[in-house]
């Protein structure tokens, strides 16, 4: 039910979005276009720099339902889904009934698992893999002898398969939390159990066929490919530098907003952990149970992702493959701690009925800002394009998710009334639901007002991203241009493609680009078989005085130098800024 109010509902809307969602979108068209599997294109430019499964999935589902967001995102909720349900089997196993319905509703329920999901990057399928690769892992250790083969083989499949999701983390996410695991129980004397022979060829005749094919067809794919993006990008040299790092003390914090509401219960989460940790070097380990060693998996893969990428540069969605043991721990946690609540004086008692105190004192705190804004907003007209009356403040150069957030201005405030009311109800009523009902001792239900207040904000925050949909995607422009265009007038986009990526995805061609070879496309310009699109200022001025029409795209922010330097041109189109420009 969550699933489906939360993701299957947010799929038909909003449309595409440029940057990545755009980007990736547009690599995918191409391989259902063209049916080539091996090689990712954009905009005609070989885009080398990821694995292709993810790529695979929306090719598929294009071929399936058509160009469109709901078949670019459909492959990320299923992900999604798969990832509950996973979370339901492995923890209602190791910790009970109540805990396994508790960790599927926290993956579902989590800020990060739906903030990173909006948009078509692999990290859900990433992070599924590992989780199942980690409870065959689990499973496995937990027998011994004829029965494991299929958790083992299992293990090596799942491995490969990460491998084609996002690269050598598919290894490195696996491995680095076994190798923790066995050295702290000491299990590594059980290493003939683990098909190692058997279980590379079946790793390497998944994982490699793709690679070995896009070494033939790519000179120098071997160097850029592992060593440029694998390496290079962990030691901040990658060539071109097109990525960040978070200050250390943002990068740990902000997984309190990540795994919201559930980073409440985090005390509890880490001495769960801690206790699973001392009981282990207390017992031989032939003798540990089934819940104490996905507790230890679960703690060693959560630290082997956040230290990997503490040290490494960073995006906030990284940490994506933590939320699983993280929230999985919690759980467990969670419905024990709801076995003590007679208990006044046991921590976890205090832990959690603290969590809910801060819970109720962070949702009036947001319900009062947001009523705050609504009263404020009250006599401002309605704008239906929000980007209009934004302020362009720039936090964090635009790179952090909710750098916007920090743009939105009164006027702007009077267009996100609907889901802004959603939201204060829902943070007002929520919160102090789910107490009441603990009062009463009625400790699933209030789990599940918490989970409530969580998935209606969540409904909100679907609502505000499909009004911002004019500022964040330009599929307003496309439609016009679909209009106007003959088949033979060029598109050009001044900048880099990832400016206007969900243009070039809905009119369904390929755009010139105007000072535009940069970041992702540059590797890929240099192939001898590369489509001459990249432009400079002087090839635009020449191309904006012939008798063929042209259509340029142009951001808010390079939109009055650009049109100056033209001198006469005819305004299409514009959204939030943005402008579609003709010559004629």
């Amino acid at each position: 039910m969550v699933w489906a109010v939360v993701y299957f509902a947010a799929l038909f809307s909003p449309a595409v979005l440029d940057d990545a969602d755009g980007t990736h979108a547009n690599a995918a068209r191409y391989m259902a276009e063209h049916a080539d599997f091996v090689t990712l294109h954009v905009d005609g430019i070989r885009y080398l720099e990821k694995a292709p499964l993810p790529y695979w999935a929306v090719a598929v589902s294009y071929g399936l339902f058509g160009f469109n967001t709901f078949a670019t995102h459909l492959p990320l909720a299923l992900a999604t889904l798969l990832t509950a349900a996973l979370a339901l089997r492995w923890a209602r196993a190791a910790f009970g009934e109540r805990a396994g319905f508790y960790a599927a509703i926290m993956v579902l329920t989590a800020v990060g698992e739906f903030l990173f999901t909006r948009m078509m990057i692999p990290e859900v399928m990433i992070s599924l893999m590992l989780a199942a690769a980690l409870y065959c892992f689990a499973r496995a250790m937990s027998r011994s002898g004829s029965g494991t083969g299929p958790y083992w083989y299992g293990i090596y499949a799942l491995m490969a398969l990460a491998v084609l999701t996002k690269g050598l983390i598919g290894i490195v996410f696996f491995v680095g939390p076994a190798f923790l695991y066995l050295t702290v129980t000491g299990e590594w004397r059980r290493w003939r159990e683990f098909r190692l022979a058997t279980g590379t060829l079946l790793f390497l005749a998944i994982a490699a066929p793709w690679h070995i094919l896009a070494g033939i067809r790519n000179h120098g794919f071997f160097w850029f490919y592992f060593v440029n993006e694998h390496v290079l990008r962990f030691l901040g040299k990658r060539v071109p530098k097109d990525y960040n790092k978070l200050p250390w003390p943002l990068y740990w914090s902000l997984h309190l907003v990540w795994l919201f509401p559930w980073s409440l219960f985090l005390p509890l989460t880490l001495r769960k952990a801690w206790k699973a940790l001392r009981n282990s070097q207390r017992k031989n380990f032939r003798r540990l149970d089934f819940k104490t060693r996905t507790l230890l998996l679960c703690t060693a893969q959560a630290l082997t992702v956040l230290i990997f990428f503490a040290i490494s540069t960073n995006q906030e969605y990284y940490t994506f493959p933590a939320y699983f043991p993280i929230l999985l721990i919690t759980a467990c946690a969670l419905a024990a701690a709801e076995r003590l609540t007679t208990h006044k004086k046991n921590f976890s008692v205090r832990n959690f009925r603290a969590a809910h105190a801060i819970l109720a004192v962070l949702g009036i705190a947001i319900a009062a800002a947001l009523f705050a804004g609504l009263w404020s907003s009250r006599h401002l007209p309605f704008v239906s394009d929000i980007g209009t009356v934004l302020a362009q403040r720039g936090v964090g150069d635009y790179t952090l998710s909710m750098s916007h957030f920090f743009d939105l201005t009164g006027e702007s405030f009077a267009a996100l009334r609907l889901p802004a009311l959603i939201a204060a109800v829902v943070f007002l009523l929520g919160p102090l639901v789910a107490i009441a009902l603990r009062r009463r001792d009625l400790p699933l239900a209030g789990t599940l007002a918490i989970a409530c207040t969580a998935s209606g904000f969540f409904v909100a925050a679907h609502l505000a991203l499909v009004r911002f949909e004019p500022f964040m995607s330009s599929v307003r422009l496309a439609h016009a241009f679909n209009r106007e265009a003959a088949a033979a007038d060029p598109l050009l986009i001044y900048g880099d493609q990832a400016f206007a990526s969900s243009l070039i995805f809905y009119t369904r061609g390929s755009a010139l680009l105007v000072n535009g070879n940069t970041t992702s496309l540059e590797w890929g310009s240099k192939y001898p078989d590369a489509p001459h699109i990249f432009l400079n200022d002087a090839d635009l001025i020449a191309r904006w005085q012939t008798p063929q029409r042209q259509f340029l795209f142009v951001t808010a922010e390079q939109r009055d130098r650009v049109q100056q330097e033209l001198g006469n041109f005819r305004l299409v189109a514009e959204s939030s800024g943005k402008a579609l420009l003709s010559n004629r």
